[in-house]
């Protein structure tokens, strides 16, 4: 077999080797039951009333210990929690459930052992519990018919005819014995797991087990067959019915809902027991599984647990008989029901929960692998090529033996717990084969006559005897011939009385012809093959492949896809069955790697070196990955980028990998474009060679010269050939047109070609606003490191475009600097990193401000603005008031004047406002710097403008001295801004009083009119009175008199002349009032 083929059912076969090893148990006796466990194996003879325990850690699987029972075994399961034995036994036609614990002590010859009951813990060979082993009797009222143990808590579910007992794990020490009866001991399911810690050594302080009955589980219309037990999760298995519930334990009591009424339709079924009925296949999946027709409550009796215990569905399967080749309908039974948690490497076992908890569960002709945490889920259906005996659930493959073959399947557990654990699988980060990608079979391994199997680690032990059929069977051939005659004469007699002749029917006749319906009035019971009826038998140890060996065998076999067709599904496929086997290799956790090595001969320290192989491994798969997507369809190829990226390779190595063969099609892949763009569109620090660069230039020129223009402006591009890209450019041009984004990038290469000239005509191609669009549409001509809206803290730097621009055209720059942070391309710190890097922070950085204040509407971002103008502009005032300061201010700030000046902005905008009259009379121009005066004006705009807090700006203000009459100005203004009038009267009248009339004319209006005569006229009155000779206060008197003249009645204004007034300086004043007055 060296080519792979697709069955029917889609299942994958490859010719690959699942088993490395394979050793005989040497055993005295013919093993009539195997389980295993704790690194043990363990064999229950022919005769049924002796255990044999073989370790599975050392070479030639030697014996640990063997001990008797107390009846003859009929089952036998481990627990690792706890490291119990627990069977179910028939001494004088009773059968007895019994718990067997510290049996390791039995390896160091100590012959005694103690038996108690359930719950009594004896004062005197029990508290010595760690010195030897106990026997524990656990009394039930009915006859046990199924036995389970959970992986996770070590709790004890026991299946009857019609209900399910749970039995609780519980742990007492020597300490607390005495005070035993008043321990309140914690829920089975939050309690702490132990691990098994059981040594050999005698100690004191080992815990001694116990079990207490907790539940009932009432079942009255399902008979289990097997059951099972996870963490919570409860599974019981009829002869063609699963059903799986979850125990959940609760502070509050909650009754489950009512369940569906049955008694009338048992009654119809009694009183019709001539008519035969098949049940119908049905598939219910979580909330839906309520609607299942088997009703179930339960019924509390653990004296310890306060809580309350609630039942809700999980998941129902039920199956019809059916007939296929090598299976009759009677022998269509689910067996191999199994509940598997799978912890994940960030757990750890002793402490959580499962990450994944899946059942499954098994048909003659196929399997079902359901996953039940975060919603049910159907991962996988197996379709068997012929009658499976018996199945075990590994989290790395599934393993089958039929009569003659041991053979497994791979599982989808690791897909499922990969994207628990890691919530960046399915997006461009990281990927993983899907949940529902199809099974595959790997190469078979033949024996002779199998009757069962198990596993333990990389151990898989198989029991086979000789297929000989016993004296019973003979017997019971007649009977059962007679009986499916009666049922085929019955069913023959039901057609015809309803109008239908099946002889006239061939399908139904083959139909009726087929014994499937014995098995409704017989119950066989398990064969009970004497020892004298087997000719041979043997008990083997096959040990698994380590999941690197496997892997690698895998890729070796992929190559022979990779070389005829490297597109094919069937190579895809191989690699992610390869990637899940390596991932579930990478989720084990330290106790399953430990369990994994036993039987090597490694020591713990290689552990670490092997995980870093299959970490490497992991790599290299997903860099085939990458390559098998690179070339794929329009739906999957998207995947490349998430598996290349896990392969940490270099994009130089990925071009590489994707280069066109020259007997292959010379076109690029959909998938290693989307990869190219990923890695060029997002911001890197990884720079390609001038050699790289171009072959990426090649790339999309050829395979999608749309995105050249993107390219080209690639942070990663900067080392790229100008002229070849240049011709390039021409070219694309010429064929799709000229656009102001391809004529930014071929003024770029100009620029890098050193010919200013022609940089400068391609650039005056467009208006300035065009400009300003292209870079809209491409940010990264003009920065690199910060486009798409980065965070603020994302590192950005200037293009040598933008640095030629900040020389030659910086309203340009500006421009589209404004238009990129109001597009949400840059933010406004990244801006201000920009404009440190060109050395503009003093005269461009300003520019940028000033005009982002004019575009913006965003309220935050205007007061952020505005604080820092106010505190630029008083920073410039405080080093160009003189001379001296004005020369040690930046040579370019010095050299250039700003793109905006304060009538630019007054007229503009509205942020910015008219200055008010008095500041012209008191601050008048061209008495100092063009600077100077620029900053002024622009604060003293700002501080009359609407939009300044002057709380904000006075702390900054206090650096500014009022010695100086701009000074004096912007303390005034901050002043009358905060309504302080009557202190703007004093002061102005102190320093500038020929400025008091049109300061008055322009705030004393309105409800500040009153000041005119209750201030400001008592202020002048009182001044001229003590300076006469002042010509200044004598007119703003005159002028004073004058408004108050006109707001007052002539009463008013004889109340406001002063006592010691001159009359003839008021009376044509007074005259003027009253003559208003009487025309009023």
């Amino acid at each position: 077999m060296n080519s792979s083929r697709r069955r029917a059912n889609m299942v994958h076969v490859y010719n690959c080797h699942p088993y490395a090893s394979q050793q005989i148990v040497q055993v005295e006796q013919e093993p009539r039951l195997v389980c295993c466990g704790g690194g043990a194996l363990f064999v229950v003879a022919t005769g049924g009333c002796k255990v044999e325990a073989y370790s599975l850690e050392q070479e030639g699987c030697p014996l640990i210990c063997r001990f008797a029972t107390m009846g003859t075994v009929r089952s036998i399961q481990h627990s690792k929690i706890g490291d119990y034995l627990v069977t179910t036994e028939e001494k004088n036609s009773a059968t007895y459930l019994r718990a067997y614990t510290n049996w390791r002590h039995q390896a160091e010859g100590k012959a005694r052992v103690g038996v108690r009951l359930l719950g009594h813990l004896l004062r005197g060979a029990s508290v010595r519990g760690g010195a030897q082993m106990e026997i524990i009797e656990i009394p039930l009222s009915e006859r046990p018919v199924a036995v389970a143990c959970c992986p996770v808590t070590g709790d004890l579910l026991v299946g009857c005819e019609n209900t399910l007992v749970l039995f609780t794990l519980r742990r007492q020490s020597q300490q607390n014995l005495q005070n035993q009866s008043t321990q309140n001991l914690q829920s089975p399911w939050s309690n702490a797991q132990q691990s098994q810690g059981q040594t050999s050594g005698s100690n004191l302080n080992i815990s001694i087990l116990d079990f207490e009955r907790s539940v009932i589980v009432h079942l009255p219309k399902i008979t289990p067959k097997q059951v099972a037990l996870c963490g919570g999760y409860v599974a019981v298995q009829a002869e063609l019915e699963v059903l799986v519930l979850k125990l959940d334990s609760s502070s509050e009591p909650k009754t489950l809902d009512d369940s569906l009424d049955t008694s009338k339709n048992v009654d119809r079924l009694d009183d019709q027991s001539d008519l035969l009925f098949v049940p119908r296949q049905q598939e219910l999946l979580g909330d839906r599984a309520k609607d299942c027709d088997i009703p179930v409550s339960i019924e509390k009796t653990g004296l310890e647990d306060k809580g309350q215990y609630t039942l809700s569905y999980v998941l129902f399967r039920r199956f019809t008989p059916e007939f296929f080749q090598g299976c009759s309908v009677e022998e269509t039974q689910l067996h191999s029901l199994q509940l598997y948690p799978l912890f994940t490497s960030s757990q750890s076992v002793s402490t959580e929960e499962p990450a994944c908890v899946f059942c499954f569960f098994s048909l003659p002709n196929a399997g079902y692998l359901y996953s039940l945490k975060g919603g049910v889920e159907l991962l996988s259906a197996y379709q068997y090529p012929e009658k499976v005996l018996e199945a075990v659930l590994t989290d790395q493959l599934l393993h089958v033996i039929t009569k003659n073959a041991l053979q497994c399947f791979t599982v989808r557990c690791a897909a499922v717990a990969a994207r628990i654990e890691d919530p960046y699988i399915d997006t461009t980060m990281k990927a993983c084969p899907p949940c529902s990608l199809e099974v595959c079979a790997l190469r078979m391994q033949l024996f002779i006559g199998l009757r069962s199997v198990c596993v333990h680690g990389r151990h898989v032990i198989l029991l086979s005897a000789a297929d000989t059929e016993p004296p019973e069977e003979a017997e019971r051939s007649t009977p059962r011939r007679a009986l499916e005659l009666k049922e085929h004469t019955r069913l023959t007699g039901i057609f015809l009385a309803v109008g239908i002749d099946p002889a006239t029917t061939p399908a139904l006749e083959s139909f009726l012809s087929r014994p499937f319906l014995s098995r409704k009035w017989t119950i066989s019971s398990p064969k009970e093959t004497s020892a004298a009826a087997h000719g041979s038998w043997n008990l083997y140890v096959v040990g698994t492949v380590p999941p690197l060996a496997l892997y690698q065998e895998m890729v070796e076999y992929s190559r022979q896809y990779a070389e005829t067709n490297p597109q094919a599904q069937s190579l895809r496929h191989l690699l992610s069955e390869a990637h899940l086997l390596l991932r579930a290799a990478l989720l084990q956790t330290p106790e399953q790697q430990r369990r994994s090595g036993e039987g090597d001969r490694t020591a713990s320290a290689g552990r670490q070196t092997d995980r870093q192989e299959v970490e490497a491994a992991f790599r290299q798969n997903c860099a085939q990955l990458g390559d098998c997507f690179s070339r794929a369809s329009q739906k999957d190829c998207h995947l490349a980028l998430p598996y290349y990226r896990m392969s940490g390779l270099p994009v130089t190595e990925v071009m590489a990998r994707n280069r066109p063969l020259s007997s292959g099609p010379q076109s690029h892949g959909l998938g290693f474009l989307f990869y190219l763009k990923h890695f060029l569109f997002e911001e890197t620090e990884q720079s390609l060679s001038q050699e790289s660069a171009d072959e990426v230039v090649d790339i999309f020129s050829q395979s999608d010269p749309s995105e050249l223009i993107s390219v080209c402006a690639s942070p990663s591009m900067v080392n790229i050939g100008p002229a070849r890209t240049l011709r390039i450019l021409h070219h694309l041009e010429a064929t799709a047109g000229v656009s102001v984004p391809l004529t930014i990038t071929m003024a770029t290469m100009m620029l890098r070609l050193e010919d200013l000239p022609r940089y400068t005509q391609l650039m005056d191609r467009h208006a300035e606003m065009l400009l300003v669009y292209g870079f809209i549409d491409e940010p990264r001509l003009l920065l690199h490191g910060g486009g798409g809206g980065g965070g603020p803290h994302t590192h950005v730097r200037p293009t040598a475009l933008t640095r030629q621009l900040a020389k030659s055209q910086p309203g340009l720059l500006v421009a589209g600097m404004v238009a990129l942070h109001e597009n949400n391309k840059v933010q406004l710190e990244q801006a201000d990193h920009i404009f440190k890097e060109l050395d503009c922070e003093n005269c461009l950085q300003v520019d940028f401000w000033e005009a982002t204040l004019m575009a913006s509407s965003q309220e935050a971002v205007i007061q952020e603005l505005l604080f820092r103008l106010a505190s630029v502009y008083i920073d410039r005032l405080t080093h160009t008031h003189s001379p001296d300061a004005q020369s040690s201010l930046p040579r370019a700030s010095a050299k250039r004047r700003s793109l905006k000046s304060a009538d630019d902005l007054i007229n503009s905008c509205s942020h910015y406002g008219a200055l008010y009259p008095w500041l012209t009379v008191l601050c008048p121009a061209h008495t100092t710097s063009y600077q100077h005066q620029e900053a002024l004006h622009k604060l003293q705009s700002l501080l009359c403008g609407p939009s300044l807090s002057v709380g904000s700006v006075q702390p900054l203000l206090e650096r500014l001295s009022e010695e100086t009459l701009w000074g004096f100005s912007l303390h005034l203004l901050c002043a009358t801004r905060g309504g302080r009038y009557d202190l703007g009267i004093e002061k102005l009248l102190d320093r500038c009083p020929q400025a008091i009339i049109a300061f008055a004319n322009h705030h004393l209006q309105d409800k500040n009119m009153a000041l005119w005569w209750q201030k400001l006229l008592p202020e002048l009155c009182d001044r001229t009175r003590a300076a006469a000779d002042n010509s200044i206060l004598l007119a703003a008197l005159k002028e004073t008199l004058v408004v108050v003249a006109t707001e007052t009645s002539p009463a008013q204004f004889l109340e406001l002349i002063p006592d010691d007034g001159t009359a003839s300086y008021f009376l044509p004043h007074l005259l003027t009032c009253s003559q208003r007055h009487l025309l009023a």
